[in-house]
């Protein structure tokens, strides 16, 4: 199948507005992509498989994301690839993502990036070392400290975004994933 689309079901809107930046950078130009955002996890969960049998251009490939939280992951990509195999589509028309923990997570692995957005960061020598594995922490909880409550969700992915680094160097080891897992989906 020659891919035509991609579509993204997300389950924020900060989500979205990250994606629309870093996507056309790692896709190729032939490639459409869509990006839906759903009022959380739950409205992510019971709709996605109506919204991907919905879905009615051909050449299509689906990506679904949503944050791990303080679930197990492997059960929530269980549910997700379950929904999608119940949609109609087979293991290489979707791929299934989980932001660990949260999507601030994949911003935590990239200071560089939250610095050139323009933040003022608040990191004692002590508390870089807590960075090298950002996936471990508290994601939207560290960002409101280190940016002393500047950070907000939307405005903050729409100013990081542009200046994440996609080359793998990222630290959040489930942002380096997304990146990875959205090309190969887009190659096949």
């Amino acid at each position: 199948m020659s891919i035509e689309n991609i579509v993204f079901f997300l389950e924020e809107l900060s989500a979205k507005e990250m994606l629309k930046i870093i996507v056309p950078k790692i896709i190729p130009h032939s490639i459409e992509p869509f990006y839906f955002s759903f009022e959380g996890k739950q409205d992510l969960e019971k709709n996605i498989k109506i919204k991907i049998q919905g879905w009615r251009r051909p050449n299509t490939v689906f990506l679904v994301m949503r944050d791990k939280d303080s679930e197990n992951c492997f059960e929530v990509k269980k549910r997700l690839v379950q929904d999608c195999l119940a949609a109609g589509k087979t293991q290489n028309q979707f791929l299934i993502r989980i932001a660990c923990t949260e999507l601030e997570n994949f911003y935590l692995g990239d200071i560089e990036a939250i610095k050139k957005a323009g933040y003022r960061l608040i990191l004692s020598q002590h508390h870089k070392n807590r960075y090298n594995d950002p996936d471990n922490l508290a994601g939207a909880y560290e960002m409101n400290k280190i940016t002393n409550s500047e950070y907000q969700k939307v405005q903050g992915s729409k100013k990081i975004a542009p200046y994440l680094d996609l080359s793998g160097k990222n630290k959040s080891v489930s942002f380096n994933m997304l990146i990875n897992g959205i090309k190969k989906l887009c190659c096949c």
